[in-house]
C-alpha cells in the first residue's frame, strides 16, 4: 500500500519543490494538494470539519502550479489533487492544464475531484449548487473528448466543444486516474461508477460498511474489476493503516500539518515509520 501525503500548502508554509524533494528522498509515494480559489469573507457555509475555518484555507496555493513545481524536481513521486473543484474551472482550460502536468511528470498525475462545500465560493464562479454534481460529470466528459486521440466533440448540458486539435494528451489513454472525493452515499458512489476510477474518502471512517456498497454500485454499473480506494487526510496509526490495507486500499494519503518548514519536516520524519 503506497503511503502518500497531502497538505494545505499556502504562501506561509513549506514550498512545494522543497517538500517534494523531501518526500521522494524519504521514500513516500506521492504529494496531493487541495484547492480553494478564494474564501468569501461572509463565511455563510460552515466548514465540514466543524468549528472555525483554519487560516490555511484562506491562503492555499493553486494546486496545479504547485504540483508543476513538484514535478520538475522529482522523478518518481506521484502527484495529485485532493481535491480539485472541477465545477469552478473552465473545462477546456482545465483539460489542457491536466494534460500538460501529466506529460511533464511522465504520467504521475491523479485527478482527485470534489463537489465542494462552500456555496458562496461556488456561486462566485457561477455554479448553481443543486446541479454542481451533474456539472462535474459533464465537464469530465468534455475533457475526455479533448483527450481523445482524434478530434472529438462534446455536446453537453452545461458546455460543448467542437471536434478540435488539443495537445498535449495525457500519458494514459483516456486521461489520468480519476478519484472522486467526498462522503459515502448513493450519489457519490454513482459518480464513481459513472466516470471515475475510484473513491477518495476523507478521513476513512466507516469504510467497513461503505466499501461493499461502493463495489455493489460499481458492479451494477457494469464496470469491470473493482474501484480503487484511496483514503485521504488520514492521521495515521498502525492499526488504522492495517485496516485500510485489509479493505483493499492501494494507497493512503496522510495529512501533514500546514505549519512552517520545520514543523512539516518533523511530521515527515514521524510518518516515515509507516513506510
Amino acid at each position: 500500500m503506497r503511503i502518500s501525503t497531502t497538505i494545505l500548502m499556502t504562501d506561509e508554509s513549506i514550498r512545494p519543490a522543497r517538500l517534494a524533494r523531501e518526500l521522494e528522498q524519504r521514500g513516500f509515494g506521492g504529494l496531493y494538494l487541495p484547492e480553494h480559489t478564494h474564501i468569501p469573507a461572509s463565511r455563510e457555509s460552515p466548514p465540514p470539519m466543524g468549528g472555525e475555518l483554519p487560516r490555511a484555507y484562506h491562503r492555499t496555493l493553486d494546486p496545479f502550479v504547485g504540483l508543476a513545481a513538484a514535478a520538475t524536481v522529482t522523478e518518481r513521486l506521484a502527484l495529485g489533487t485532493s481535491v480539485s473543484l472541477v465545477a469552478q474551472r473552465d473545462p477546456i482550460v482545465l483539460a489542457k492544464e491536466i494534460a500538460t502536468l501529466d506529460l511533464l511528470s511522465e504520467g504521475r498525475f491523479t485527478l482527485g475531484l470534489g463537489f465542494g462545500w462552500n456555496r458562496e465560493e461556488a456561486a462566485d464562479h457561477g455554479v448553481e449548487w443543486r446541479t454542481r454534481r451533474a456539472l462535474v460529470q459533464d465537464r469530465m466528459a468534455l475533457m475526455r473528448a479533448l483527450w481523445s486521440p482524434e478530434p472529438t466533440g462534446h455536446d453537453g448540458s452545461f458546455a460543448s466543444v467542437r471536434p478540435s486539435h488539443a495537445h498535449p494528451k495525457p500519458v494514459r489513454p483516456g486521461g489520468p486516474r480519476v478519484l472522486v472525493g467526498g462522503g459515502a452515499g448513493p450519489r457519490l458512489f454513482a459518480a464513481v461508477a459513472a466516470y471515475a476510477d475510484g473513491w477518495m474518502p476523507v478521513g476513512g471512517s466507516g469504510l467497513t460498511e461503505s466499501v461493499p456498497r461502493l463495489r455493489a454500485a460499481w458492479k451494477e454499473a457494469g464496470r469491470e474489476g473493482a474501484p480503487t480506494l484511496v483514503p485521504a487526510f488520514v492521521l495515521p496509526t498502525p492499526g488504522k493503516l492495517a485496516h485500510y490495507r485489509d479493505l483493499g486500499a492501494e494507497e493512503v494519503i496522510l495529512q501533514l500539518p500546514d505549519g512552517d518548514e520545520g514543523e512539516v519536516l518533523r511530521a515527515l520524519d514521524d510518518y516515515a515509520r509507516y513506510l
